[in-house]
């Protein structure tokens, strides 16, 4: 099939000089070191035998910077008066003595986080305490009865 095409052509963004101009098919290596980070695309035109053309656009992101992360402050917020922001810039991910903790972004704990420990904590606390039925030999020991003994008054001094 692709004795059929005639030649293709390689560009970089908006480039007007190509990247390669080759017949098909076409292996290319490109360092994406060599580019900005941000959105790219690769262009690709090629030729077959009767000089009609095929174009194909690739669009892809290059990340090669650190990435960089901002609390406070939103694409498209309104903000008025002064405002906090706290920015962090983490990259490294390839070093040899890299940490997952320097990529961390702080934040805190959330709400329902909180509201759904207390939960838990509460409904263990009123089932140890509703259903709690101590086998016979801590039953049996002195310290139990005594404790259950002072129940027992109470309860019969409320009738």
């Amino acid at each position: 099939m692709s004795d059929l095409v005639d030649r293709v052509v390689v560009y970089l963004d908006d480039a007007t000089t190509p990247l390669c101009t080759e017949q098909a098919p076409v292996e290319l290596n490109v360092d994406t070191r060599q580019l900005d980070d941000g959105e790219h695309v690769l262009r690709v035109e090629a030729w077959d035998h009767r000089g009609q053309k095929g174009v194909k656009r690739v669009t892809f992101v290059v990340r090669n910077g650190p990435a960089i992360t901002v609390r406070g402050l939103a694409t498209g917020d309104v903000v008025e008066g002064p405002i906090a922001l706290v920015v962090h810039a983490f990259g490294g991910a390839r070093d040899e003595n890299w940490e997952p903790s320097q990529a961390e972004t702080p934040a805190p704990v959330p709400t329902w986080a909180w509201v759904v420990l207390i939960g838990v904590i509460a409904w263990a606390m009123y089932y140890t305490v509703a259903f709690w039925y101590p086998e016979k030999s801590v039953a049996d020991s002195p310290t139990y009865r005594l404790s259950r003994a002072n129940v027992t008054a109470i309860d019969s001094s409320d009738a």
